[in-house]
């Protein structure tokens, strides 16, 4: 993947009932996941879609706030949102020096395959610096 695929640029705007969580360790996603579902289920009508887009949305969120916690210290912030296209993730950690890094070269059976995931599953992306922390964001379509 391009390096370009996770460009530096700000989140969209959002509207609507937004999700919030923190977390200080990757043992609190169990309680994340268990909010974005029932944040998802009360903001949106199509149940069908629900599914997809819940399963997409954990898989985000699993990939974005472990990276955050391993690689940008905690606490790691998990923000959900709709926008006019769509649902946002947003995920910020406190180190606002290093933007995401998608593996280049490696084998997956070595790992590191997460941004490369949550990229193919999202219609645009980016991370971007606010204060003191580095906003991670990636938008997935509603069905």
């Amino acid at each position: 993947m391009p390096p370009d695929n996770w460009p530096r640029r700000p989140c969209p705007e959002t509207s609507g009932p937004r999700y919030e969580a923190e977390l200080t360790d990757s043992r609190q996603l169990r309680t994340v996941r268990a909010g974005l579902r029932s944040w998802l289920s009360a903001v949106s009508a199509d149940d069908d879609a629900d599914e997809a887009l819940l399963d997409e949305l954990l898989l985000a969120v699993d990939e974005l706030a472990s990276n955050g916690l391993r690689h940008g210290g905690a606490p790691v912030r998990v923000y959900a949102a709709s926008t006019t296209q769509g649902l946002l993730l947003d995920v910020s950690d406190g180190d606002p020096d290093h933007g995401p890094e998608p593996a280049v070269g490696r084998d997956p059976a070595l790992g590191g395959m997460g941004l490369h995931m949550v990229a193919h599953l999202t219609s645009v992306r980016g991370w971007e610096v606010r204060g003191d922390h580095k906003h991670v964001w990636a938008c997935l379509h509603l069905r």
